[in-house]
């Protein structure tokens, strides 16, 4: 089994807004493109995600012991994993890995079956700051400006906006 058709983000594409506009052009596509997609809570074990110098998005290297929180998405078309390629560039290799996704119990986060999935891996790894990355900061700091697109905000506009996968 290749990964394909599934993937697994760990930065700016754990947001909707960014995600959908990556793959469709439009970060609030109709609903039934939105339903043609999964999103899960996964952990992929045996990498950290840092934080790349100089940029706003992250790395993910292999790293013995350690593991990232992120999101197996589902319904990737092969238009979407070539938008997917684009966007990550030279700096990524597409690798196929394991991820346990994650359910609930309660409040508690349980681990759950493991999925194989793609996962776009940093290549330069003097680039990367010894700092992990950190979603809520990207989300708080950055969002606005990853999610514009072509469309227009307001200097005044100082809502939040949430992820909801």
């Amino acid at each position: 089994m290749s990964g394909e058709g599934t993937a697994f983000v760990y930065g700016t594409l754990m947001a909707p807004e960014v995600f959908f506009s990556v793959c469709y052009g439009d970060k609030e596509p109709p609903q039934a493109i939105r339903n043609l997609h999964t999103f899960t809570p996964a952990i992929l074990e045996g990498y950290c995600r840092h934080r790349v110098q100089l940029a706003d998005y992250p790395a993910a290297v292999p790293e013995s012991g350690r593991e990232i929180r992120g999101i197996y998405v589902t319904g990737l078309t092969d238009a979407n994993m070539e938008k997917l390629d684009y966007f990550e560039g030279a700096e990524y290799e597409r690798r196929t890995v394991e991820v346990r996704l994650l359910g609930k119990d309660g409040e508690a986060d349980v681990g759950g079956p493991m999925k194989r999935a793609s996962v776009y891996v940093f290549l330069k790894p003097n680039d990367i700051e010894r700092r992990e990355w950190d979603f809520e900061e990207f989300r708080r700091d950055k969002m606005k400006l990853w999610a514009r697109g072509d469309w227009a905000f307001d200097d005044d506009d100082k809502a939040s906006v949430k992820c909801t996968a």
